[in-house]
């Protein structure tokens, strides 16, 4: 049960959320108690999934590995749907925790995946960055920098406010 109110969302805030593609999953339902946040927040999230260059199967795929490193149950099962709409082969989404040991990860989708799993530790260090910028133009490193700390965040909110999915 979540510690902070799920609050019923005014028209207003349901329409920008669908506007944005999303739906009032408790999430927002939560950051609701603060409404001017949660319109940044829905903003920002949205310009991350419909307004970035990089394929949206490489995002989902890091948003799902920062679940398994956050430990976020509630990030996993949001992200798991998107993913698998987004064309993720089921293959990668079973082998993901262990990437490394993987064939199913192309050159590009390791160097994200180390970068998004640095980003998750709190510490990028120089060599995973610059293997990561050999193969990612500096607009596509911006955005999978975002992606995986917007996502580290989103993982670290959900927790401190113990917002679960029941009822959606």
């Amino acid at each position: 049960m979540s510690r902070y109110p799920l609050v019923d969302l005014d028209p207003a805030t349901l329409e920008h959320i669908a506007e944005r593609g999303g739906r009032p999953i408790n999430l927002y339902r939560v950051l609701g108690n603060q409404p001017a946040l949660l319109h940044a927040w829905i903003d920002f999230a949205s310009a991350l999934r419909y307004q970035s260059a990089t394929p949206r199967q490489l995002r989902e795929l890091l948003i799902l590995r920062i679940a398994q490193c956050c430990q976020s149950s509630y990030e996993w099962s949001q992200h798991l749907l998107l993913a698998r709409q987004a064309g993720v082969p089921e293959t990668q989404i079973r082998a993901l925790e262990a990437w490394r040991d993987s064939p199913l990860f192309d050159p590009r989708e390791r160097a994200a995946l180390a970068l998004t799993e640095a980003a998750a530790a709190g510490r990028v260090d120089d060599p995973t960055h610059a293997a990561a910028a050999a193969l990612f133009s500096s607009a596509e490193m911006t955005e999978l920098v975002l992606t995986a700390s917007f996502y580290c965040m989103v993982a670290r909110v959900l927790d401190a406010m113990a917002v679960d999915n029941q009822g959606e």
